[in-house]
């Protein structure tokens, strides 16, 4: 005899897929499953709050830690720009040359 073939097996197998049948029966699994579902919500509202508190200490840790950097940031001049402008603006743009006469020997235009 197998060990899916034996009575305790089945019964066992068939007694966790039926509904409880009771009015009692019925009582108890709705008790127990709000109990589990308050139980779940209020580890998820735990974890969510570890989270955010570890967010907020590695946040602090890290603005303490660059706070020379950035101190030394605001107090170096603008002068090391390569454009030499103080406004702090970044203008992109195209730059189109038109030239006369022939181009020099080995120059691509793109």
């Amino acid at each position: 005899m197998s060990h899916e073939e034996s009575p305790a097996f089945s019964q066992q197998h068939i007694y966790l897929q039926q509904a409880p049948k009771s009015l009692a029966g019925k009582l108890i699994s709705l008790i127990l499953g709000i109990a589990f579902l308050t139980l779940a919500f209020m580890f998820s509202l735990v974890a969510l709050a570890v989270v955010a508190v570890g967010g907020v200490a590695l946040w602090g840790w890290l603005w303490w830690k660059t706070r020379a950097i950035r101190k030394q940031m605001r107090e170096q001049p603008a002068q090391d720009s390569p454009t030499g402008f103080e406004t702090g603006r970044v203008i992109d743009g195209e730059v189109i040359r038109e030239t006369t006469g022939t181009p020099p020997a080995g120059y691509l235009p793109r």
